[in-house]
């Protein structure tokens, strides 16, 4: 193993995981693949009967499916995925190995996370929480399934302990010296998770909860709706930053490049912990009780997100550009041609990129005060969502894990398996070409969200929604054929590609040498802390007063399914 001074990884390639890491980032891998997998086949039978391809068996409702894709994919295939990768990575760079206490602390946060999971699989499965991934009151599930969101929720705490309890140790040991770009990017993101999350755990332990159980007859719907969108924006952010690490980390090593900065991404990061918090309201511009004016200012700081963005925009370009040029690209854009696009490892993350471009410009429409209302209840907002979340940041995880699990298990990337990997992007960008694509006409022409398939007693709109309609339940089946072969190249690299005859590499890169040390107060995290709690001080504590104090009489519940 290649260690730096004090046991700070530096020359990575040659690292190994000891088996209990391995087995720690192994098993929340797993669980993300299994969530993966059901999340797709509830999304294929949801898209091609919303489309009106196939009639649903009398037993399987469309709601509970589209909880079940929600639940499945937005909170426990993303929460395992990213716990498992910022696990890894800040293992790697802060010595190789975490000490049991933090291990153990990992270990917890994952058991209660896994009981989580099974909660809420029984409920929604047995269709007593079909709520969908919002849960919405007056809409009330059975217990157990808010019980279930929380632990996945609070679980996933305690993995940041043990981040934070390895940042600190190597800041001990380095006391004068940036800590590694990767740990640094990993407390970043933890920050902004357990602040967001703040909202939405409030709301379940004290609102939705002991309503669940009988011990409150009424809900405050308005209040608990505001708790939800304080945790609902910034969970955005919490799967979009660990795709930025790995752009910003492990692609360089890849491309034979280097880091191109070592300020920017730690800027970018702080700057997502102030702008991606206080701006929740956004998605409330239709809810009443709220007044006009507040909702306009968190619009406003809404557009702020823009800034981090083409931060980072500037510094992956300026990567590729240099890491081309490295390898003797010399005319304007032949450096393009020196990156490795034959690599899904690298294919993967760089098409998620290009998609990204027309969801940030989407998402510009729906911050907007005026044209959200055109789009808000419409497929224009899947649509967004799912370019996003489903294509951006799915992709970068796929990529992430074709690195990961050979790491893990010992085993090599083969060319087959890189084959069949680039089958998997194909699939999935041209399943999400055209189910996103199709989404974004249907919302403009009219069609709402959030509905089963119906034709609307034979309106003469829907006419024109038939092509489109069309193309959407033929895009969620290219989604489901990608998947299916992904979770076959997984299966493959961990049980039947061949064992490697050397180290398998999880690679983090270097930052060049010309690049500038950041300066110190980039890691001063109490003040960075303090401004993001003011902000969100001066855009809620007004509407929460209001929304609190307002309503004499909550809403009973109600089941609509």
């Amino acid at each position: 193993m290649n260690r730096g001074d004090d046991g700070a990884t530096i020359h990575t390639a040659e690292h190994e995981f000891p088996l209990p890491e391995r087995r720690l980032f192994l098993a929340h891998f797993i669980i993300a693949f299994f969530a993966l997998f059901l999340g797709a086949v509830a999304g294929l039978l949801q898209g091609i009967s919303r489309t009106g391809l196939i009639v649903l068996p009398a037993a399987i409702g469309y709601y509970q499916l589209l909880t079940l894709h929600g639940i499945m994919l937005a909170y426990v295939f993303t929460t395992f995925t990213i716990v498992g990768f910022l696990l890894l990575g800040t293992a790697k760079t802060t010595g190789g190995t975490f000490t049991p206490p933090e291990r153990r602390l990992a270990w917890g946060g994952y058991v209660l996370m896994l009981a989580g999971v099974a909660l809420d699989a029984v409920a929604i499965l047995t269709n007593e929480a079909t709520v969908l991934y919002t849960f919405y009151p007056p809409m009330r599930a059975m217990p157990i399934f808010y019980i279930g969101v929380f632990l996945v929720l609070f679980g996933s705490w305690l993995p940041g302990g043990t981040i934070f309890a390895a940042y600190r140790r190597w800041k001990k040991a380095h006391p004068d010296a940036p800590s590694p770009l990767f740990a640094y990017m990993s407390v970043a993101t933890y920050i902004l998770w357990l602040i967001a999350t703040l909202g939405v755990l409030f709301e379940l332990a004290f609102m939705l909860i002991p309503w669940s159980l009988g011990w409150m007859k009424t809900i405050n719907v308005g209040a608990a709706r505001t708790f939800f969108w304080f945790f609902g924006h910034p969970v955005v952010y919490f799967w979009l930053l660990p795709a930025y690490i790995y752009w910003y980390v492990n692609i360089p090593r890849m491309i034979k490049g280097k880091i191109f900065s070592n300020l920017l991404p730690r800027l970018t990061f702080v700057l997502f912990i102030l702008y991606s918090i206080p701006v929740g309201l956004h998605h409330q511009f239709g809810d009443p009780g709220i007044e006009p004016i507040w909702k306009f200012i968190q619009a406003t700081l809404t557009f702020f997100v823009v800034i981090p963005t083409l931060l980072t925009a500037f510094a992956v370009i300026a990567m590729f550009e240099e890491a081309g040029r490295g390898q003797g690209a010399t005319r304007p854009f032949e450096w393009i041609k020196k990156l490795p696009w034959k690599d899904a490892r690298f294919l993967a993350p760089v098409v998620g990129m290009l998609f990204f471009i027309p969801g940030g410009a989407g998402g510009i429409i729906n911050a907007s005060y005026q044209l959200n209302q055109v789009v808000h209840n419409t497929l224009w907002l899947p649509g967004h969502f799912h370019l996003t979340l489903a294509t951006t940041v799915i992709l970068t995880y796929i990529a992430i894990t074709f690195w990961a699990i050979p790491s893990l298990t010992g085993r090599t990337y083969t060319p087959q398996a890189n084959r069949a990997a680039n089958l998997v992007v194909v699939l999935w960008s041209t399943g999400m070409l055209f189910m996103s694509t199709a989404m974004h006409v249907l919302g403009v022409l009219g069609e709402p969200r959030r509905t089963a398939y119906t034709d609307y007693a034979g309106a003469d709109v829907v006419e024109s929604w038939v092509f489109w309609r069309a193309l959407m339940g033929s895009g969620a089946v290219f989604l489901f054929l990608g998947i299916v072969v992904y979770l076959g190249v997984i299966v493959y690299l961990m049980m039947y590609a061949p064992q490697a005859e050397r180290v398998v590499e999880f690679p983090i890169g270097d930052v060049r040498d010309k690049a500038p040390p950041p300066p110190p107060i980039l890691e001063r995290w109490g003040l960075w802390v303090a401004i993001v709690g003011a902000l969100i001080l001066i855009a809620y504590t007004w509407p929460i007063v209001e929304l609190l104090t307002q309503t004499k009489n909550g809403a009973p519940p109600l089941r609509s399914w």
